[in-house]
């Protein structure tokens, strides 16, 4: 059996001019993050979880925001999650869930955001990155709700998620946010300009009831939606639908040295992918995660494989989707050294 060396970054200065995503796995993504990682709520035999990734924050109405995370992977367990508005911290929440609504805000404000992780031994971990959202102004004396979204269609992504899809609601001033429930349950949010959303984190052959309603900066809620029922596909499958697409290949020479460059289309989500798991000859090489900006659009990235020409690699690569969950690979690839 051919060993396969451990990737590495490759040396392009096109590359050191780009954000750079880092192998894994390691004890912290940066000097920062070590530094902070080993100052917080360490004693001995505790280790903090990692910071969580993928933060995002929107503005729900005039006087709530939206923000949302990925889940924090790895060791130790997460039992919990703090969201901090500034220094203050202003929610708790389980480590089951990834997002949360910020209430009781004031209209034209920006806001900034950061979460921590919280171990099952209750240290708590790094803050995450700083996210900020702008409240919109405030609608005087509007008490006139947006109308009911329109339309409501959707399909089941395998067995794990669905994609949503609903006709634009129309309001005397703006729609400012659209909230997906999932039976009588709020389970997601997102911005006034968009009319699709995707839920992943589903279980599979389970059948589910979801609804969207609108919602205006002075808060009034429209009706919901005439109910979608979907049901999930039944048993394990590879997340059909939540793969990285449009992906390529090649084989790069450098410095008497072969590399495989990769590009492809992040998985559609609402949330943020930072992290990726490289499969060669059908067996996992390395996990990436992005430290810098993730790309929403294409991404690249490219690792050392050895010296020797006509060696043929397949390879592959998925995405840890915002739930924690891993996502369906994308189509495999077949390159050759020196080919």
């Amino acid at each position: 059996m051919r060993r396969v060396p451990v990737p590495k970054p490759v040396s392009d200065p096109a590359a050191r001019a780009a954000p750079k995503p880092l192998l894994m796995p390691m004890l912290c993504a940066s000097l920062l993050l070590l530094t902070a990682a080993c100052a917080m709520d360490e004693s001995p035999g505790r280790r903090p979880p990692p910071a969580p990734p993928g933060v995002t924050a929107a503005a729900g109405s005039a006087t709530s925001v939206h923000v949302m995370w990925n889940r924090a992977s790895g060791e130790p367990e997460i039992s919990g999650y703090e969201v901090y508005r500034g220094p203050t911290k202003v929610r708790d929440v389980s480590g089951g869930e990834h997002m949360v609504d910020i209430t009781r805000l004031a209209p034209s404000t920006t806001y900034v955001f950061t979460v921590r992780a919280r171990g099952v031994s209750g240290g708590l971990g790094p803050p995450s990155a700083e996210v900020r959202a702008t409240t919109p102004a405030a609608a005087p004396a509007d008490h006139r709700a947006p109308t009911r979204p329109g339309r409501l269609g959707g399909k089941t992504v395998g067995s794990k998620a669905v994609q949503l899809t609903w006709e634009r609601s129309t309001d005397d001033r703006d729609v400012v946010s659209y909230d997906v429930l999932q039976g009588d349950s709020k389970i997601h949010s997102v911005g006034g300009e968009q009319t699709a959303a995707v839920v992943t984190g589903l279980r599979a052959g389970t059948r589910y009831s979801f609804t969207v309603r609108a919602r205006d900066a002075a808060d009034n809620v429209s009706p919901a939606s005439p109910a979608l029922r979907l049901t999930t596909a039944q048993g394990a499958d590879e997340g059909r639908g939540t793969a990285p697409t449009g992906f390529r290949a090649t084989t790069r020479r450098a410095d008497g040295a072969y590399s495989i460059e990769l590009s492809w289309v992040p998985p559609r989500t609402d949330g943020v992918v930072t992290e990726y798991e490289i499969q060669l000859d059908g067996e996992p090489a390395t996990t990436l995660v992005w430290g810098g900006t993730p790309p929403r659009d294409r991404a690249t990235y490219g690792f050392y494989v050895g010296r020797e020409a006509g060696v043929a690699y397949r390879v592959r690569i998925r995405a840890k989707l915002p739930d924690g969950t891993w996502g369906g690979y994308s189509a495999e690839r077949t390159v050759r050294t020196g080919g």
